[in-house]
């Protein structure tokens, strides 16, 4: 007769009586099974958690590195290569364009489960000053660390995969996690009843290969798009934005940064969208632009040259001088010489100069806000994307789900520690409250932000710069407010 870990302290319980006691304590089932029931008998886990990356591999390596988790069974589902990502390295002039801004708090929660040690950190770059404008006001608030906080980070950048491969070697290094690498998901079903086990009430994931996998616990950390929230019966709701974010690594006139100025993040919000520059090491920065899918192509269809001409006038020249020089195809270049003769700015209010755009790092991707209904359900947990989807002018995604995996390990630790069943609603409730509220108030910050300097014209304009300009002004208010982005709270950038 077969058994199953119960807690970290290695407590055993017959499998099948246990499944019985459990069926009858559950709910009804959520979704339909929509994988063809296999007779071989499914391998067990604690957890298993489909999506292998930055969030399902932060929850894999919390419980492994909590002495009460860590005699947990659990299993990673990933159909991507992680091979590719444990191997990743990049020279040191190189750098992907997919990056991400890492707060204080999620920074001393990778420290925390040993993971934070194993990134190179020499792809790591702090910031400690934020420069956010109104592109048609010019209304501006800077966000710096003043006395006695002074030299205080507000953020790390680097780039996702130096996060996955270091959280990927930080598993490694635990061990005791099953992983199955480039491994489809075929479907996900209930089990079924055997002469010694019920696992009627159980999620089981059907792999492409044939295998099966049960779990007292089924973690979706798969994406927007989710198959773990599909099976789970969970609404996902929210609207697209109808822009692109276009992203890409940027090399900078001179020694890039330098001094004082290699601490600094710089948005300026247009009407299209806004248009960030944050530092990387060197003389390098990571784009992360915000507009109309008709600029965002256009943008990707352009020479190097023009293309890095279009990036400095969106810093430097008026919305609607922008505007214009979107319309042209080619030649953005020469026209933005031109207009800079007849534009005053704030040179020393804007990032340097870019000079040159790396190889292969132009890309864009859809914005969209999401919410699930909820993040549980009856043996089933959403975390990251699957629960959220954000805006990225507040840099707040990857930081939402750290936030969501450690509070939802917290919330595993409490449910072993205390001898409760992991995989019930019951036992996620105390994730589902702690992390929905504080998550959905973000998402409708984010959203209402976008809105409000989407606007060109009108009341708003005045309304919007006179804000800025007041919590400018109000060194308590802009205290707090950076408060709240170092704790994963609101955050302006």
């Amino acid at each position: 007769m077969g058994s199953i870990v119960l807690s970290g302290r290695q407590l055993q319980r017959p499998l099948s009586s246990l499944c019985r006691s459990c069926s009858r304590r559950l709910l009804p089932r959520l979704s339909r099974s929509y994988a063809a029931v296999s007779s071989q008998q499914p391998d067990i886990y604690d957890v298993v958690c489909v999506g292998g990356g930055p969030a399902g591999l932060s929850l894999l390596t919390a419980l492994r590195s909590n002495p009460t988790t860590a005699g947990l069974r659990v299993a990673l589902v990933e159909a991507q290569d992680l091979e590719k990502v444990r191997s990743w390295k990049l020279p040191p002039d190189r750098f992907s364009n997919r990056c991400s801004s890492l707060t204080p708090a999620s920074a001393q929660f990778l420290d925390n489960v040993g993971a934070w040690a194993h990134l190179h950190r020499d792809r790591v770059q702090p910031y400690h000053e934020m420069q956010v404008w109104d592109g048609v006001t010019d209304a501006r608030i800077e966000f710096e660390w003043t006395p006695p906080a002074a030299g205080k980070t507000i953020a790390y950048m680097t780039e996702n995969l130096n996060l996955t491969s270091g959280l990927l070697r930080r598993i490694d290094e635990l061990g005791g996690v099953t992983v199955f690498n480039s491994a489809r998901v075929a479907g996900i079903s209930f089990g079924e009843e055997t002469e010694d086990l019920d696992l009627r009430e159980w999620p089981v994931v059907h792999l492409a290969s044939g295998q099966r996998l049960a779990a007292r616990l089924l973690v979706g950390a798969d994406g927007a798009n989710s198959p773990v929230r599909a099976f789970a019966g969970i609404e996902s709701r929210g609207w697209d934005y109808e822009r692109h974010g276009v992203v890409a690594t940027l090399e900078l006139e001179g020694e890039g940064w330098g001094g004082d100025a290699m601490k600094i993040a710089y948005q300026r919000f247009l009407p299209t969208g806004p248009v960030a520059m944050l530092p990387l090491p060197g003389n390098l920065s990571t784009l992360v632009w915000s507009t109309t899918p008709a600029n965002a192509a256009l943008l990707k269809s352009l020479s190097p040259k023009d293309f890095v001409a279009l990036v400095n006038a969106a810093f430097r020249l008026r919305p609607v001088d922008l505007e214009y020089m979107h319309t042209i195809s080619s030649g953005q270049e020469e026209e933005l010489a031109w207009r800079l003769q007849h534009t005053q700015f704030n040179r020393r209010a804007i990032p340097q100069t870019v000079v040159g755009v790396q190889d292969g790092t132009i890309a864009s991707f859809p914005l969209k806000m999401r919410h699930a209904d909820t993040y549980i359900g009856e043996r089933v947990a959403l975390v990251g994307d699957a629960a959220h989807s954000i805006h990225p002018l507040a840099g707040q995604g990857l930081n939402q789900g750290q936030g969501d995996v450690e509070s939802l390990a917290r919330t595993i630790e409490f449910s072993v520690s205390h001898g409760q069943d992991l995989g019930t609603r019951m036992s996620l409730e105390s994730y589902n409250s702690e992390r929905y509220g504080p998550n959905h108030v973000l998402l409708g910050v984010c959203d209402k932000l976008h809105k409000i300097y989407s606007a060109g014209s009108g009341p708003l304009v005045p309304l919007r710069s006179l804000g800025l300009s007041a919590i400018n002004a109000l060194g308590p208010v802009k205290s707090f407010f950076m408060e709240q982005a170092a704790g994963n709270g609101i955050k302006l950038f």
